[in-house]
This record gives C-alpha cells, sequence and structure tokens, in this order.
C-alpha cells in the first residue's frame, strides 16, 4: 500500500513540475533577460548532473579527468558521438591499466 502513496506522491510532483509553466506564462515572455536566462537552464541543469556521474563513474579520478579531456577534445573536433563514447572509454580504460 506504501508503494502505491509513494508512485502517486511522485506522479503528482511530475506532473505540477510539467504543468506550472503553463499556468504562469500564458502569453509570449518579452524580457530579453528571462528568455536567455531560461534558455540556459537546460544547458546548466544537464552539466550539473552529469559532471558529478563523470567524476565518480570510474572510481578513480585520474582515469575520469583522461575520459573526459579525451571526450572533449575529439568532441571539440565534431567527431560522432558513438567514436567520442568510445575513445573516452579506451582513454579511461587504459589510464587505469596504467596507474595499477
Amino acid at each position: 500500500m506504501n508503494h502505491a502513496v509513494y508512485i502517486a506522491v511522485m506522479a503528482g510532483v511530475t506532473y505540477l513540475i510539467r504543468v506550472i509553466p503553463f499556468g504562469f506564462f500564458r502569453k509570449k515572455i518579452k524580457s530579453r533577460f528571462l528568455r536567455s536566462f531560461l534558455y540556459y537552464i537546460p544547458y546548466a541543469v544537464l552539466s550539473a548532473m552529469t559532471l558529478p556521474a563523470i567524476l565518480y563513474s570510474t572510481g578513480s579520478l585520474p582515469t575520469a579527468i583522461v575520459g573526459t579531456a579525451a571526450a572533449l577534445a575529439l568532441a571539440f573536433f565534431g567527431l560522432p558521438l558513438i567514436v567520442v563514447a568510445l575513445a573516452a572509454s579506451l582513454a579511461a580504460f587504459l589510464t587505469g591499466l596504467f596507474l595499477q
């Protein structure tokens, strides 16, 4: 029974988070500052959620840093996502082998 209550509360919170902005912002936002602020919110939240996961994913900070650096360098040059992901994983793996 408790699980059903938890699920109902989570569903309600998720619903409200998605519906409340539609209730407050019925007209187009004309403030240039507010529009630019809202434009960058998804990027900031994604970065805040992703960076800790990257740094703690390998269990070793040096391997995580090397993998991240490899991914950033390859992404900067516009390589496909699969290449970036595989190369970053390989760089972190090889770094972990040499640090032992």
